[in-house]
């Protein structure tokens, strides 16, 4: 952060400036005619000096705060489609894999389905069963602390003229429905770590989940 520095350093040089200026005032007066020796010659006007322009000071990204007993979640970062997850290849699915399930662990954190909805295809019910699990315990002024969800290793196939799908191992933190109050409104549900295989097709929008479901 320079905007202190700057802050510093800009009245400085007025408070130099606006003093040089005093000065030469008074040296004028005392020289402009009137004494022995004086004459009617008008003292040369001090040369301005031009003011710094001020550099922006970069806004700070707010710190992401998770949710718990005293309040939601705040500043959950939004995940980012990978430029290589817009591919239909191998890498391509597996790194949309990834994405989709940090869009569901982002729906956990802030109640916001919407994203996963478009990625989730009509034809894959585990998909609508956990979106609207998850608006159903964000309903009623409700909110979900843990939940989170990370996909350490993932594994695509993707062979024209069979259903490309992902290999993924999940792991989930416990999920805590909280109450208005912060008070849990149910037992929470507690971590796992398990298995899912998502299907997937690929179309003018990109990758879509068609199908998933856990792999026993």
């Amino acid at each position: 952060m320079t905007s202190h520095n700057f802050f510093t350093v800009r009245h400085l040089r007025a408070a130099t400036i606006a003093t040089f200026a005093a000065v030469a005032l008074a040296l004028s007066g005392c020289n402009s005619g009137g004494g022995p020796g004086g004459t009617d010659t008008a003292s040369p006007a001090a040369s301005q000096t031009p003011s710094a322009t001020p550099t922006p000071t970069p806004t700070p990204t707010p710190a992401y705060v998770p949710a718990s007993a005293s309040g939601r979640a705040q500043n959950v970062p939004v995940p980012v489609l990978p430029e290589v997850a817009k591919t239909e290849t191998k890498e391509g699915l597996e790194a949309f894999a990834r994405y989709w399930y940090a869009t569901l662990s982002y729906a956990y954190e802030t109640g916001d389905t919407e994203k996963l909805g478009q990625l989730s295809g009509p034809s894959c019910v585990f998909c609508a069963g956990l979106k609207d699990g998850v608006s159903a315990a964000w309903s009623d002024g409700r909110w979900i602390s843990g939940g989170k969800i990370e996909t350490p290793a993932v594994s695509a196939e993707v062979v024209k003229g069979k259903t490309a799908y992902a290999t993924v191992q999940v792991v989930q933190q416990a999920v805590e429905i909280r109450k208005p109050d912060g008070s849990l409104y149910q037992d929470p549900t507690r971590a796992t770590n398990t298995g899912s295989r998502a299907d997937a097709t690929f179309g003018a929008s990109g990758w879509m989940i068609s199908d998933l479901g856990l792999i026993r």
